[in-house]
């Protein structure tokens, strides 16, 4: 059983070290732990910082490309190297690495194939009281999205399991966190969550520059992952209000036809006719992108088959592809 850990980078030369002093060098059920960087296009010398301390690959971009695109080249890249198990932490220490035993125990007690770690927001001291309240919305969310009881689903500290790291699929260019586990619940992917500890911070956030610019796109995430896997709920619960008042208009229209005095409202008409093909055609869209969303589950299961023809043959041979995943 080998577990792989990963840490995505962007200018932590200062924080890299003490983060992985503090992860596990053995873990009960684990033959072979091994660690691995995304350099997300670094100006520091994070690199060479991961390197001197015994990193074993390193995922390297030219360029900064996000959280997102790192997480994912990150899962790609454990996986060419052979991972069973892959763990998610954060450059800036912010996750207890003891903690890892208790995040990887559900999957290799069979119980899950991916584990979240829930943070104790209400205590973390270097959170004001507006973000502990947002982040306990956005989870709250982010569970009615997902059909999941994840309680704290910002949390980056998380593990998955090769066949959960295999099936991932992040569009957005944001952040992995919300959008896996949406995906994740729509997927009947097993899901859990294990309560971890935090340290200190060591330095601001750089996920967003305020707490609105955050809320914004995390709604933003939210929104759009939910539309990918429930189209159709989605665009009906568009084309409701638009038929509803243009069927409310029409009645009113057709009472004062009743009554004979029907020529001075044809304005009504109009707009109870155009409200209501309004309504029709969102709702078409949504059976449209339907039919789109039983196509891309058909391609996602065609992906998973090709990523498990493509990582069991390969042979964990060292290489660099700055604008992709490999083992360096």
């Amino acid at each position: 059983m080998k577990l792989i850990i990963q840490i995505p980078c962007y200018n932590e030369a200062e924080t890299l070290e003490v983060a992985l002093n503090d992860l596990p060098k053995q873990l009960e059920g684990v033959d072979q732990i091994e660690y691995l960087i995304i350099n997300d296009g670094s100006h520091d010398n994070t690199v060479e910082v991961a390197r001197k301390w015994g990193v074993h690959h390193v995922v390297n971009f030219k360029q900064n490309k996000g959280l997102a695109k790192g997480f994912m080249a990150g899962l790609d890249g454990c996986l060419r190297c052979g991972a069973d198990i892959i763990v998610n932490t954060d450059a800036d220490n912010q996750y207890y690495g003891d903690d890892i035993a208790a995040l990887i125990r559900p999957i290799l007690d069979g119980e899950a194939d991916m584990v979240i770690g829930e943070r104790p927001i209400d205590k973390t001291e270097h959170f004001s009281f507006v973000k502990k309240k947002l982040q306990h919305f956005g989870s709250w969310v982010v569970r009615k999205a997902s059909r999941t009881d994840i309680p704290d689903a910002p949390s980056g500290f998380r593990a998955f399991s090769k066949e959960a790291a295999m099936r991932m699929n992040v569009v957005n260019d944001y952040t992995y966190t919300l959008e896996t586990i949406v995906q994740a619940g729509r997927e009947k992917i097993a899901l859990s969550s294990v309560p971890i500890r935090t340290n200190a911070e060591l330095r601001p956030s750089r996920l967003f520059k305020s707490i609105w610019g955050y809320v914004k796109k995390s709604v933003l995430t939210i929104l759009r992952a939910y539309m990918m896997y429930r189209p159709l709920m989605c665009f009906t619960l568009l084309a409701i209000p638009s038929v509803a008042v243009g069927l409310g208009i029409g009645i009113r229209f057709l009472y004062y036809l009743a009554h004979g005095t029907g020529g001075g409202h044809i304005q009504s008409l109009i707009l109870a006719c155009t409200l209501i093909i309004i309504g029709f055609l969102t709702f078409m869209i949504g059976l449209l992108a339907d039919v789109i969303g039983a196509n891309r589950k058909l391609l996602q299961d065609v992906q998973y088959h090709l990523k498990r023809m493509e990582y069991e043959r390969d042979d964990g041979t060292e290489h660099e592809e700055s604008e992709s995943a490999g083992c360096l």
